[in-house]
């Protein structure tokens, strides 16, 4: 029986409790005493104690059982040599997985007759759709069959103490409905408590996306000189066989780091002027009725994939700026169709409604009374923004172009199809370079274990832009609230 019927039925338990709690204490009003709390807190406290141990059992069960039968499959397995048809033991414990789920979809007498070997028990499955590996082992038939019915007995008794739980809550809770019980101060007490979890969700994220990346990154640093990588200035990982952990190549961060800010810079030159002038434009000249058509058809481009701009600068862009220049020069062309500016123009005009919708919404906070006072002294209106909003908004714009320059910085899918892979280190913007983003994508994929430098240099990329994004977040935070708080 899947855990989803379970959880579903611990709900239904813990509704009944609270459609009972609810009128057992509506059913107490109007007595001698005077009820603490209102009808619905005693309800919804029934239905706390009896959902949330039981939903929490089932979670932790779940994860629980994962990890067991993960560590009961992986001791099953046997050692592997040198002449093993399989090239790791984490592939034969994936291969294992794969055929344990595709049993799955077999008949109860097919289960009951199952053949010896694959080469068998391969059309019965293929009949099913299940799509395996044509090197999966024999062995791993009755390894699979026992973790099916070891995972069907775990999963059996942590739903029948989910439910025995839920139901000693729901009685309890029933139980406990009295007029002075202070059902209200407990569902506050346990609100308060969940809003502090949500809360922290962003912050244990945050930390493990560090600790995930930063353990690979000591690993890969104990292979490769960190100074060889932060002020190498050639990339050449040379990619080695499956298996390898020799550092043969070269890691150098610096063109990865040029070609991300080079892009970002002229992806931010595009993007600061043209959202920057449209932000003052429709806080300080456009009309209700103009304002209420331009802004949101420019905020759509906000809503465009970011492959679609890498499609556009591929296809469109790039080619056309290439026989441009090939026309003004005679001969051969002087922008390459995949070039830092393509990536950088298009990713700007990306960028745009980012800008222009940050920008507007600090100009408009601008105290009224300060255009109305320059605007008395005899300033015309232009320079009363000059003069005055600008400056007053300078702070929040400047917050507003290092949080639009983090995202240029993050961008990967348009530099991929705009500016290509070559980690070059040039100062010609129409020539091409790339960036972190990129070869993250590039060293994570292929059959390379994660043991091999070429995979383990992606986290070093990773922790790299992850501390550079997050100065430019701080400073561009920091930045907004000090602006905030003197305008407010």
């Amino acid at each position: 029986m899947p855990m989803i019927y379970f959880l579903a039925i611990v709900l239904a338990i813990g509704v009944a409790a609270y459609i009972i709690g609810r009128g057992r204490a509506a059913a107490q009003t109007g007595g001698a005493q005077k009820q603490h709390s209102r009808p619905h807190y005693h309800g919804w406290w029934a239905f706390m104690l009896a959902a949330l141990p039981a939903l929490l059992l089932i979670i932790v069960w779940s994860v629980g059982s994962s990890l067991y039968m993960e560590r009961h499959v992986e001791a099953q397995l046997p050692e592997q040599t040198a002449d093993s048809p399989i090239a790791s033991r984490s592939l034969a414990l994936g291969m294992v997985k794969s055929l344990a789920n595709a049993l799955r979809r077999l008949d109860a007498q097919a289960l009951d007759n199952l053949p010896a070997t694959f080469a068998e028990l391969q059309p019965a499955l293929a009949a099913k759709g299940a799509a395996l590996a044509p090197d999966t082992q024999d062995y791993m038939i009755p390894i699979a069959t026992e973790a099916n019915s070891t995972s069907d007995t775990l999963r059996l008794t942590g739903g029948v103490l989910a439910l025995a739980l839920a139901l000693g809550g729901a009685a309890l809770g029933i139980r406990s409905i009295q007029p002075r019980a202070r059902a209200r101060n407990n569902v506050e007490r346990v609100v308060l408590w969940g809003l502090l979890g949500s809360s922290m969700i962003a912050i244990l994220t945050t930390v493990g996306i560090v600790l995930s990346m930063l353990f690979e990154t000591f690993h890969f640093f104990s292979v490769v000189p960190p100074a060889g990588f932060f002020f190498g200035t050639v990339w050449d990982p040379r990619f080695a066989a499956a298996g390898a952990t020799d550092s043969a190549g070269q890691f150098g961060l610096i063109p990865l780091l040029a070609g991300t800010l080079y892009i970002a810079l002229v992806a931010l030159l595009v993007a600061v002027p043209v959202g920057l002038m449209s932000a003052v434009y429709m806080a300080e000249y456009a009309s209700r009725s103009v304002r209420s058509v331009v802004k949101p058809a420019l905020e759509l481009l906000a809503g465009i994939p970011t492959i679609v701009y890498g499609i556009f600068a591929l296809v469109t862009l790039g080619p056309f700026l290439r026989d441009l220049s090939a026309a003004l020069a005679g001969g051969s062309p002087f922008i390459q169709a995949q070039s830092i500016f393509t990536a950088g123009f298009v990713m700007g005009i990306m960028l745009i409604p980012v800008v222009s919708s940050l920008s507007d919404d600090i100009i408009t906070a601008v105290p009224r009374a300060m255009r109305d006072g320059s605007l008395g002294l005899g300033a015309t209106r232009s320079e009363t923004i000059k003069r005055v909003i600008l400056p007053a908004a300078l702070p929040g714009i400047v917050g507003a172009i290092l949080l639009t320059a983090s995202r240029a910085i993050g961008e990967t899918m348009i530099v991929v199809l705009a500016a290509g892979v070559a980690a070059n280190l040039t100062l010609n913007p129409f020539e091409a370079m790339t960036t972190i983003t990129v070869k993250i994508v590039n060293q994570l994929t292929g059959d390379l274990e994660f043991n091999s430098p070429q995979t383990l240099v992606a986290f070093a990329l990773g922790i790299t832009l992850f501390a550079v994004t997050l100065v430019m977040n701080i400073v561009a935070l920091y930045i907004v609230r000090k602006y905030r708080e003197q305008y407010e």
